[in-house]
């Protein structure tokens, strides 16, 4: 249970970054309320995740994850670019929470 707690964190927060850039500084009522739920479901299954995985790896693999795929959200949906750099940068986070998820003794299996 733990892991679908943390995915539903990183989909929590995910949609709470998305509205919050949507929500153009909270001046809009609508993604600004969706930012707020965001957060609100992310930080609390975040919590229920650190019930039973390490705080550093649970949030590794959160904030690894939410930057991976808000990335993505920029590039598609905002039409933000990416250079080398951050494509790198990107690439070296996924391989982080690869490594920690298949090789560290601080993540049961």
């Amino acid at each position: 249970m733990p892991w679908l707690y943390l995915a539903i964190a990183i989909t929590g927060e995910v949609i709470g970054t998305s509205a919050l850039k949507a929500s153009e500084s909270f001046s809009l009522l609508w993604p600004s309320l969706i930012t707020v739920a965001g957060y609100a479901v992310a930080f609390y299954f975040l919590a229920l995740t650190l019930r039973t995985i390490p705080v550093g790896v649970a949030y590794a693999i959160w904030a690894g994850a939410g930057i991976v795929i808000i990335s993505l959200i920029g590039l598609f949906v905002f039409g933000q670019k990416l250079d080398a750099a951050a494509i790198a940068g990107i690439g070296l986070i996924v391989a982080g929470v690869v490594v920690i998820n298949t090789l560290s003794n601080s993540v049961s299996h």
